[in-house]
């Protein structure tokens, strides 16, 4: 016949209540007895906390502020408020209902203790007040039920305290033990024990009273953690009103929903570091809206369906292109576009348009290195002091050593005069069969160019429509002379040059106008091809081809990151759910409306499936402590040495160290 057992548990700095929440879950077991937990209250100084808590514990919450009056002006800054007064041991016995707790619970302000806080801040009298708010409270506590001491008392926070807080924890440690407590400290992994979707490596500080609880203390069974996947997979996607307001999608800067997207999946931004960045901007890589221009430059997957097939279909006006998978292992990949062909390989085929793009055409030759000369005459310059190289019928630079290094130059006794300027008064050189200004010095400064009507002045001239023109030459080009006339008549002819009028190119239509006959060549350039649309204003975003948004502007955003997922922020219900406050099937509702506010009270909250776990050990504990028993012969490891010694073992000093 199985025997039930009440087991009490209250909370200190309860938070929304995580914690109560998973050890109401917990179902002891010892042979024949059973535990039933049962939460009688919980403290904590945020009101919306203490509502979450008394909704997901089914227990009374209590606003108390623990701080002594000191540490208040330390951590906030200013005396208290009006009617403000320092907590007592009688307000702690009355947050539990009058009655004595079996196991008492404490998960303190942490943020003294984090690694992200540095350490400098972590020394101010701020966070020193904070720090020794844990200490307090557990003070208050242990006064609050000194007649009859509590069990158990476990102590939870971060893998940091262990070091920063040092002295901290010898103060709290020598507090336990002078209340007759033997006390152990260890660390464990909430993920590991509660099989959740998250690793969340904690602080725990157990307290045994040593004439109430013998027994050993067994370690929970570690059942690995689960994938992200697994756990948010089953909510509908973010956003969906099913879901609740708090699945939804913060708004992040458009520049941060660009980094999430680069972002390798299991990496961090470190991976953004690979990226080719010029001048602010991606070099490889561009930014176009999903279903812009009809799917320009689109690549049709092997399984998808192609879209219609129209008169035009080219790479930039539509999806019309294939990714292919034979590719890799056809013939077509073996003739080796832009292949390079190994020295002792056999040829391909030699073809008609035998270049590199078209097959195998390039050799990998290893004999450019076994020749010192070789490809050493491409632009060289030979030396004055050097022969020159045998004299070809190609003697241009590019095809050998063709150019010297003329030391004579410096001399200024040498002007080959290219593109010189004689002045007016100066001799010509030597008029030669090649008189080009880059041969020599082949032009020279006419002082008589003016402005009069007689000089040269035709080059590009527009003749106005009332004067006369110039004569008539054999070449008829602009750049040749006063070949152009400004005819005024195109603007003043009206109707009567409206087929003529530039044939339309480029034309619009308005709305309320009527098109012409539509042509098999109906371009942009070659007609009125186009429309002033008055619905732009009134079409929906994915209607429109949207713009860019600003760096900074917030929005929600869906990116295809390069992947082929979206990198999304978590969600606050997503956060939840990887904290074990809630099953993708259950309801969540917490205090306020502010997503912040849920976050920062989910983030501090104690995983309620890891709190299960330890409920469970240790409600079997006190199950064989009741029962007169002080081991159970059990598969599971005992929870760390210390802890095993602290739970089990008298010390001969009571005062002493039971570790």
């Amino acid at each position: 016949m199985t025997h039930i057992h009440e087991i009490r548990h209250f909370h200190l700095f309860c938070g929304l209540g995580g914690g109560a929440k998973g050890f109401n879950k917990a179902t002891p077991r010892a042979g024949k007895l059973e535990g039933r937990m049962r939460c009688i209250g919980g403290i904590d100084v945020d009101p919306a906390g203490i509502a979450d808590f008394e909704r997901l514990s089914g227990a009374k919450g209590t606003v108390v502020d623990l701080f002594d009056r000191d540490q208040y002006i330390a951590f906030h800054g200013h005396e208290p408020p009006a009617g403000w007064r320092e907590a007592t041991p009688e307000d702690i016995q009355r947050a539990a209902g009058g009655e004595r707790p079996h196991i008492v619970f404490l998960s303190a302000p942490c943020k003294g203790f984090s690694g992200l806080l540095s350490e400098k801040r972590s020394t101010t009298a701020k966070y020193q007040a904070l720090n020794g708010l844990t200490l307090r409270g557990i003070w208050l506590m242990l006064e609050a039920w000194k007649d009859d001491p509590v069990e158990l008392i476990v102590f939870e926070n971060v893998p940091r305290i262990g070091t920063r807080g040092r002295a901290l924890l010898d103060r709290i440690g020598a507090l336990l033990r002078h209340a007759g407590y033997a006390v152990a400290e260890t660390a464990h992994d909430c993920g590991e024990i509660g099989n959740l979707g998250q690793s969340r490596k904690r602080f725990l500080l157990v307290a045994r009273h040593m004439e109430k609880v013998p027994p050993f203390l067994y370690e929970p069974p570690k059942r690995g953690l689960r994938s992200v996947g697994e756990i948010i997979g089953r909510f509908p996607l973010p956003g969906d009103p099913a879901a609740g307001p708090m699945h939804r999608i913060p708004q992040l800067q458009w520049k941060t929903w660009v980094r999430l997207a680069f972002v390798e999946a299991g990496k961090d931004w470190r991976s953004l570091q690979r990226l080719r960045v010029q001048d602010g901007m991606l070099a490889d890589y561009g930014i176009m809206p999903e279903e812009w221009h009809a799917g320009a430059l689109g690549v049709h997957g092997w399984q998808e369906t192609a879209g219609v097939v129209a008169s035009r279909c080219g790479p930039t006006n539509g999806a019309y292109s294939i990714a292919d998978p034979r590719m890799p292992h056809s013939a077509l990949r073996q003739n080796g576009i832009y292949r390079v062909v190994a020295f002792d390989q056999a040829a391909q085929a030699v073809t008609g348009a035998a270049h590199v793009a078209g097959a195998a055409m390039s050799v990998a030759d290893p004999r450019a290195t076994e020749r010192a000369d070789y490809k050493q005459n491409k632009y060289r310059v030979t030396g004055m002091d050097e022969p020159a190289g045998a004299v070809i019928a190609a003697s241009t630079t590019g095809n050998g050593a063709f150019a010297v290094a003329d030391m004579r130059f410096a001399s200024g006794d040498y002007d080959a005069g290219q593109y010189g300027v004689r002045s007016w008064e100066e001799s010509t050189g030597a008029v030669i069969g090649v008189k080009s200004p880059g041969q020599g010095g082949f032009s020279v400064a006419d002082p008589r160019f003016d402005w009069s009507p007689t000089a040269h002045r035709n080059k590009m001239k527009v003749i106005g429509y009332g004067e006369a023109a110039s004569t008539v030459t054999g070449s008829d080009r602009v750049g040749s002379g006063a070949l152009s006339v400004a005819d005024p008549r195109p603007a003043g002819w009206g109707d009567s040059r409206k087929h003529f009028d530039g044939g339309g190119h480029y034309g619009v239509i308005p709305w309320d106008g009527s098109s012409g006959a539509v042509a098999s060549a109906s371009n942009i350039d070659n007609g009125r091809w186009s429309v002033a649309d008055p619905r732009a204003d009134a079409v929906g975003a994915a209607d429109a081809i949207p713009a860019l948004p600003a760096p900074d502007q917030r929005l929600v955003a869906v990116i295809r990151a390069l992947d082929g997922t979206w990198h999304r922020p978590f969600t606050t219900l997503d956060l939840a759910a990887l904290q074990s406050l809630v099953c993708p099937e259950e309801h969540l509702e917490l205090e306020g409306l502010s997503d912040s506010a849920w976050r920062e009270r989910i983030g501090n909250a104690v995983p309620p499936d890891a709190a299960t776990a330890i409920a469970t050990v240790m409600g079997r504990t006190l199950l064989l402590a009741w029962s007169g028993q002080s081991f159970m012969l059990s598969a599971e490891p005992i929870w760390v040495r210390p802890i095993a010694t602290a739970l089990a073992v008298q010390p001969h000093n009571p005062e002493g160290d039971a570790r």
